[in-house]
């Protein structure tokens, strides 16, 4: 007998619809691409040439309302996040949002309660924690490596040295910028790592010239006897390391950043991929350890990154077959840290985070 299908209907085809959903969820076998909403007429040609099995549609209620999809991805801008998950929910579908999951802790929690009534489950794609760097450094946490951690230090930096015109993130107003955008992956990987912080400082700055919005950010995560510097910026023409971890015993330090976006945005595909993810050896992280009197110096080697692992874990979760990778909790508390970061830059002071 063949696997169990889900449906999967696709809100929204601009660039995380087009290089991040769609194409891992054509990946993960079980998961029918049933219909994507789109009205932009080269989205359509695109999907129409790409995905033939999908239905193309102009309103989201045709995915709201048709019975065999079970699961509805929201990837669209980030104002539209809850209006479109409350609705999705309400008609009775299981729900994957783009990140950032809401514009507001509140929403986030609004959100959850609902799921909750509606028995269905929520979850937010930090397919970033699929990363073939940040596996290997939640491996190297994880196994003690380097002894008690006092400081980790974790980039995702970009030369754009223009604004972008038209494009909403580059837009004044709520949700926009890119502490909402890249911030959130920092944050929630820092919170897979180490769980909430005691207090955050930020500094947050409109570096570009005519900037309307953050384009570069400092969100320092204050833990017992541990410091985690989130930081981003646009105008980092020569970047330095992606991941700094250091600790009693030695350090880690990693550069490049995971392959898997630009092979996905070059039309490659996993499936029937063997080497799919794998780093090359010039992107392997440097590890200085010193213990026992023997001093270790040398690369690790990346573990390979998988997309597609947050999507297998959807599948499974909605066969009732395993526990979501990614809670809707975890995701609120992403959104949390990120107005608490908006205050203390706003402030100029330390906030500390209550255990709302």
């Amino acid at each position: 007998m063949g696997k169990q299908r889900v449906g999967v209907g696709l809100i929204g085809f601009g660039g995380a619809g087009q290089v991040f959903h769609a194409p891992i969820i054509e990946a993960v076998e079980g998961l029918d691409l049933v219909k994507i909403r789109t009205t932009n007429q080269a989205h359509i040609e695109q999907c129409q040439q790409r995905y033939p099995q999908a239905q193309i549609v102009a309103d989201s209620e045709e995915i709201f309302t048709d019975p065999q999809i079970e699961v509805v991805v929201v990837s669209t801008p980030n104002g539209s996040h809850f209006e479109l998950t409350e609705r999705a929910l309400r008609a009775g579908k299981h729900v994957v949002v783009e990140k950032p999951f809401t514009i507001t802790s509140a929403e986030a929690d609004a959100l959850i309660e609902l799921a909750q009534q509606q028995e269905r489950l929520l979850t937010v794609h930090h397919n970033r924690r699929w990363d073939s760097d940040f596996r290997t450094v939640s491996s190297i946490v994880e196994a003690g490596m380097l002894g008690r951690l006092v400081e980790v230090e974790m980039h995702y930096d970009r030369f754009r040295n223009w604004l972008k015109e038209g494009a909403w993130r580059e837009k004044e107003g709520a949700g926009t910028g890119i502490l909402y955008d890249l911030g959130s992956h920092l944050i929630d990987q820092a919170q897979c790592l180490f769980g909430l912080p005691t207090a955050v400082t930020a500094d947050l700055r409109m570096q570009r010239t005519g900037a309307k919005t953050v384009d570069q950010f400092e969100v320092v995560l204050h833990y017992d006897d541990l410091k985690v510097t989130c930081k981003s910026g646009m105008l980092v023409s020569q970047p330095g390391p992606h991941f700094t971890v250091l600790g009693e015993r030695g350090s880690f330090v990693k550069y490049g950043m995971d392959e898997q976006e630009e092979a996905l945005k070059g039309g490659r595909s996993p499936v029937g991929d063997a080497q799919w993810g794998q780093e090359p050896e010039s992107l392997w992280g440097q590890v200085y350890m010193e213990q026992h009197g023997l001093v270790v110096r040398g690369q690790v080697e990346s573990m390979p990154g998988d997309y597609r692992l947050f999507y297998q874990n959807v599948y499974e979760a909605v066969l009732g077959k395993a526990e979501l990778a990614v809670t809707a909790v975890q995701a609120r508390n992403t959104i949390r840290l990120i107005e608490l970061a908006m205050q203390s830059d706003a402030e100029k002071r330390t906030v500390m985070v209550s255990n709302e």
